[in-house]
């Protein structure tokens, strides 16, 4: 039986060792992703990881280091089509890079674990972490400076909180509004948050925009016409 004379209780031990980090690492990173209800969630990250560990270590154990490097290329390369798998364009919006790139990551974090390097593997998936999460506040308050000023062409959407039964109208308010201080609307958008609650975003034409006209809009819509929760954000192009 080929089985007999493949099998080595020391090298499989290793095996055992390398697919259990991936599957811990990977769960981490995963279930992370899992809360913020991301496309390429728990089970996803944990898959990546581990298939990446197991094409690694079966490259090191058949063929050595030279080997296992070979078929590491291979992975970088081909988690890239996975990766473009949850990369949506919705619009002018595109969404699910950071989701990509972190299966980029968790491909990683397994090929480290197939390679014996589990310290680093550990790591990796830490600063995974903290990317995803200590960085949020980070991103948010830059999203916040006012662009006044800059030459950087960038994308402006604001949005305002309603009564799903008041959603048509409201929006209409909102594209009056804009287009009453010469700003071109390039789309509206309307998602559920609850049950009788929807999200607004209204989109602009991509421009350069003075942060104070934007708050004025949305401080008028919030204290004239009493809507709840009005705010706007920028999308950079670069």
């Amino acid at each position: 039986m080929r089985f007999v004379e493949t099998f080595h209780l020391w090298p499989f031990l290793d095996t055992v060792v390398s697919y259990a980090a991936a599957f811990v690492f990977g769960t981490l990173i995963g279930a992370e992703r899992q809360y913020r209800q991301r496309t390429a969630g728990l089970r996803t990250n944990t898959l990546v990881a581990l298939g990446s560990a197991a094409f690694v270590d079966l490259g090191q154990r058949l063929g050595g280091d030279v080997e296992s490097i070979r078929i590491i290329a291979y992975v970088v390369s081909g988690i890239g089509f996975l990766g473009a798998g949850v990369i949506m364009k919705e619009g002018m919006n595109v969404r699910g890079l950071n989701t990509a790139a972190t299966l980029w990551c968790s491909a990683a974090v397994g090929s480290c674990a197939g390679s014996d390097m589990i310290a680093e593997a550990g790591l990796l998936t830490f600063v995974v972490l903290l990317a995803n999460t200590a960085l949020r506040p980070l991103v948010d308050g830059i999203n916040r400076i006012p662009t006044e000023g800059r030459t950087i062409e960038a994308t402006y959407s604001v949005m305002v909180t309603a009564a799903a039964a008041d959603a048509g109208p409201i929006g209409d308010l909102v594209v009056e509004h804009l287009e009453a201080v010469q700003l071109q609307v390039a789309e509206l958008d309307v998602t559920e948050r609850g049950e009788d609650r929807v999200e607004i975003a209204v989109t602009l034409v991509a421009t350069n925009v003075p942060a104070e006209e934007l708050d004025a809009i949305t401080d008028h819509l919030a204290k004239v016409h009493r809507i709840e929760h009005a705010t706007w954000q920028a999308r950079t192009h670069d």
